[in-house]
């Protein structure tokens, strides 16, 4: 349907402009044009600056499954945030568990479609906190830049407060937006290491990558710096992207390597940006597995 109005609006343009040219009206023909260019812009620009929180932030609301589905015991935690965010989040222990992780998801879905690598942690003897998002799952609330932040700050305060955990204990693990968020709290609270999984710079270079031709860091309404966050992160750093990741250009997570502090380490992944770690599972845990020894 978009491409027959796409059709029909050109194929009027264009008879427009042909009339005024045999008409001798060149002027007028060329005033046309660039009338059409400019509104046209100028309406993909307004489209982008007003759909950038939906296109941004894509939840689903219904749980498909739970950790036990998966074989794996569980707890089923409620978070409350200072700002009165009922947060919905699952921690799955592992016996004898050092470490525990700190699982910020990205932008789509809930946590009911990470639990593949829940397993996975759990197989590697490593505890997990997975929380949702304000507006994700169950989670009441709307997702913001800010409250994504909260949200992962009250899970972390969480392990603190109610499992006795130190931040020296906690890995706080971001994938794609979520290792965004994970980057801007690590250099507040401290923890044992991040790790940043097929994450981008900020949100301001995504846009521009994507549509170059629009001036999308002037009217951006959202930062989510990752490059200057990581900057400030003394922590240890693992950096894990796929040079075939279609979404988030492998370029992106070579570049926070570099602002990243020492010790840091970088991993290539394989396959494309939602189904690489589950196309090339074994060589995923294995980049966990190595980090960790």
């Amino acid at each position: 349907m978009r491409v027959i109005l796409w059709i029909i609006l050109f194929g009027l343009v264009g008879l427009i402009c042909y009339r005024r040219y045999k008409q001798g009206k060149f002027m007028a023909v060329l005033i046309t044009i660039l009338s059409i260019v400019a509104a046209v812009y100028l309406g993909l620009s307004a489209m982008l600056f007003l759909t950038q929180s939906r296109v941004l932030y894509q939840p689903s609301r219904g749980y498909d499954y739970n950790p036990a589905d998966y074989g794996l015991e569980y707890e089923a935690v409620s978070l409350a945030t200072p700002d009165g965010v009922a947060l919905v989040a699952w921690f799955v222990p592992a016996e004898g568990a050092e470490r525990t992780v700190l699982f910020c998801h990205g932008n789509a879905g809930n946590i009911s479609h990470r639990l593949d690598t829940l397993k996975m942690f759990h197989e590697l003897g490593l505890n997990c906190l997975i929380v949702d998002y304000r507006g994700y799952g169950q989670s009441t609330g709307k997702p913001t830049e800010i409250g994504t932040k909260i949200d992962i700050l009250a899970g972390f305060q969480w392990l603190i407060e109610e499992k006795g955990m130190r931040p020296e204990e906690i890995i706080l693990f971001g994938r794609s937006l979520g290792g965004s968020v994970a980057a801007m709290i690590s250099k507040d609270v401290h923890p044992a290491a991040l790790v940043l999984e097929s994450t981008f710079t900020s949100f301001d270079d995504v846009g521009a990558h994507y549509y170059p031709w629009l001036p999308v860091r002037l009217f951006s309404r959202f930062e989510y710096n990752t490059l200057e966050a990581v900057k400030e992160v003394t922590c240890p750093v693992l950096v894990i992207h796929s040079p075939d990741d279609e979404i988030i250009p492998y370029k992106f997570g070579q570049q926070i390597f570099a602002a990243a502090n020492e010790p840091k380490q970088f991993a290539d992944l394989k396959g494309t940006h939602n189904e690489g770690i589950y196309d090339n599972g074994d060589l995923y845990k294995q980049i966990w597995q190595n980090w960790l020894e």
